[in-house]
């Protein structure tokens, strides 16, 4: 019998939901304005559209990290079970283009419904999946009500789930245990991670590590970051990626008051959205700068002191083309970004003190020698002109990076393990 505490949750969720049925399309209209991709493919949002394929391995990625990150476990199921039809769910345009770009030769790839009852039960009726892999920390209370009736199990895989979040989830801690003990499997980065779920009603959880560190960097990629770094010449290249509203502003204050004219930094903002916006902002801070998108085939300018990272899908090349990266969403309380893909390039990795959202990984490699975090960017561009200037300490702490991110590795393997019973159960 439904405890009064879970009645109460369970009727301020819907309360939510009911509350912001109004402005679900009004939202999508706002967002693509700037971002035309919310404007495409509103009937899969209510479970509409041509039927997804029956019968699959279904993985849902709420958007790029988590469908990224997704690769090496799709790839190990695939190679299991090349007979089952792949079916990916996303929330946002990034997510469904990276998506495209990395499945969309064989996977069926649409929008996850939003969160209402019937919704999640006409999305489920028409995939009938064999499995539900959810991707990280996505716990969507009538979806997985709706796969528990169904007889779908769900795995939360690759999760997560920071101190903060974990506080934010216990304000509906009985939703939230009657979620959590409807998920078949928890497979956590991190033995942080899975007392945190376990504290929140997590019933079957194992650490299995994280996905992203078997993610092998592209051999096209790093050729093309090679490339690059021929063409800009021999100066020395401070990497800012995913970058977050906020830092840019400050980063591009410290390199116009500290970094040596000759360093070139190659800024990449995390949301494409926001190129314009960053373009701007350098203008602002009076610096010359390029486009990466108008390089192709063309010289950098001599005088250019910033190029902007205005493309999607080239990350692991803009690694293999710096010499120093700092990864952002950390100088700011904005929980970080992912170090991994650095490291396994076998860069220097310089981080903020905010990284809430990658604690561990990041702990991990700062412990190692592989990252270093700083306080400001003021103390970043610093700690970035030593490294530059110096060779032998910058080759050392890469190749520590680069052993770091092989010796985590093995998380795929140790997951597969725990879904495979899943997949053979009738």
């Amino acid at each position: 019998m439904p405890t009064l505490r879970l009645i109460l949750d369970w009727s301020l969720y819907r309360l939510a939901l009911l509350l912001a049925a109004p402005l679900i399309p009004l939202r999508l209209l706002w967002r693509g304005r700037r971002e035309r991709g919310y404007w495409q493919h509103w009937g899969e949002r209510l479970a509409l559209g041509p039927a997804p394929a029956t019968g699959a391995l279904w993985i849902h990625a709420v958007s790029v990290g988590e469908m990224r990150a997704a690769q090496p476990l799709i790839a190990a199921l695939r190679a299991a079970h090349p007979d089952i039809p792949v079916l990916l769910t996303c929330m946002t345009p990034t997510g469904r283009a990276t998506a495209e770009s990395l499945y969309g030769n064989f996977a069926r790839i649409v929008y996850l419904p939003y969160d209402y009852a019937w919704l999640a039960r006409r999305f489920l009726r028409r995939a009938k999946p064999r499995v539900g892999i959810l991707m990280e920390t996505e716990l969507w209370p009538n979806l997985i009500h709706a796969a528990a009736r169904a007889d779908v199990p769900l795995v939360l895989a690759n999760a997560r789930l920071s101190a903060r979040s974990a506080r934010g989830y216990a304000r509906l801690r009985a939703l939230t245990r009657a979620c959590l003990e409807r998920v078949a499997l928890v497979a956590a980065q991190a033995e942080a991670d899975a007392a945190r779920l376990r504290s929140l009603g997590a019933m079957t959880v194992h650490v299995t590590g994280n996905l992203k560190f078997d993610i092998a960097p592209p051999t096209d990629q790093l050729e093309r970051g090679a490339a690059w770094k021929a063409r800009w010449g021999r100066r020395p290249v401070l990497l800012a990626a995913s970058t977050r509203e906020g830092e840019e502003a400050l980063l591009l204050r410290a390199f116009a008051e500290t970094a040596p004219a000759d360093v070139l930094l190659v800024l990449v903002p995390r949301h494409p959205q926001r190129f314009d916006d960053v373009a701007a902002l350098i203008e602002s801070a009076g610096l010359v700068y390029q486009r990466r998108s108008s390089l192709d085939g063309t010289q950098l300018h001599a005088d250019t002191r910033v190029l902007l990272g205005d493309s999607l899908g080239e990350l692991f090349a803009y690694y293999a083309a710096c010499d120093v990266a700092f990864v952002g969403g950390s100088l700011l309380p904005l929980g970080g970004q992912n170090l991994i893909e650095a490291a396994s390039v076998g860069r220097p990795v310089l981080v903020g003190v905010h990284t809430f959202n990658f604690s561990r990984a990041t702990q991990d490699a700062v412990e190692a020698g592989a990252a270093l975090r700083v306080k400001n960017a003021s103390e970043l561009m610093q700690s970035a002109a030593r490294l530059l200037r110096d060779e032998a300490a910058r080759t050392a702490m890469g190749e520590i990076a680069r052993a770091f991110a092989q010796s985590h590795r093995g998380a795929t393997q140790r997951m597969l393990a725990f879904i495979e019973p899943l997949l053979a159960a009738p």
